[in-house]
């Protein structure tokens, strides 16, 4: 399950957040808590990484990090305005956090559409003090599997960047 290339990302990220005292937490729907648990894999996370929250329903999202059901009826939970209010809700509700990551997209086989195909997912990254940075990707249809490990590797790179600032 785990990547090697995605571990020593998360080895990076965690050893750059451990060195600022910056505490990570992050919102998992389409990627099911892989992010998580690369970031678990390594020995002495526990210094940085603070909670995941896996929100995969919609009312997962409303309830647990405080997503308005308006953006969820208005945009759909794979969006912009939904991957953003998930970062947003993952620091309103882990305190100790600096940093925050959110996934939302479509990784197949079927639930896709020509306006929203498998493959889209939405990520936002969002450092206490600095702005939302948001990332619409569109993998293509590369299989379950492939979306969601490309969707934690983007995820991990938007960290590093948000991290450096």
């Amino acid at each position: 399950m785990f990547d090697p290339a995605l571990l020593k990302l998360a080895e990076v990220l965690l050893a750059d957040c451990r060195s600022q005292n910056i505490k990570i937490a992050v919102a998992e729907s389409c990627t099911g808590g892989w992010l998580s648990a690369h970031l678990t894999e390594i020995a002495g996370s526990s210094a940085v990484f603070d909670r995941g929250f896996v929100t995969y329903s919609n009312e997962a999202k409303m309830d647990m990090l405080g997503v308005p059901s308006a953006i969820l009826a208005q945009f759909g939970a794979v969006s912009e305005p939904c991957a953003r209010a998930m970062a947003a809700g993952v620091l309103d509700n882990a305190p100790e956090a600096q940093l925050s990551a959110a996934i939302t997209g479509i990784a197949g086989p079927g639930g896709g559409s020509a306006e929203k195909p498998v493959g889209l997912v939405h990520l936002a990254v969002l450092r206490r003090g600095h702005g939302v940075v948001h990332q619409a990707m569109r993998y293509g249809d590369l299989g379950r599997q492939a979306i969601r490990l490309a969707a934690v590797r983007t995820a991990l790179e938007m960290m590093l960047d948000a991290a450096a600032v």
